[in-house]
């Protein structure tokens, strides 16, 4: 059993979560930049996507709605990419 302070912490890979209406179920342009939903930026994949998956439920009423997660880690320092979904 590990004794508190034994634990390594967990390696910081920043994803912001975003979206906004597109103007065209086909291609990714935002009708109003203005009115993006910045949803934040989180500290690793697994707590960005529960974030990208209820702001995804929030909106399935409009169909032209998308959200995203962008891995900001891999933009920052792209040497480092450890293959992360």
């Amino acid at each position: 059993m590990a004794e508190k302070g034994d634990e390594t912490p967990e390696k910081q890979l920043l994803h912001l979560v975003f979206g906004g209406e597109l103007t065209d179920l086909e291609g990714i342009e935002f009708s109003d930049l203005d009115g993006l939903d910045i949803v934040g930026i989180f500290p690793n994949y697994a707590t960005a996507y529960d974030a990208w998956k209820g702001a995804s439920q929030r909106s399935v009423d409009n169909a032209h709605t998308r959200y995203f997660i962008v891995h900001m880690h891999r933009l920052l320092d792209p040497e480092t990419d450890n293959g992360d979904a």
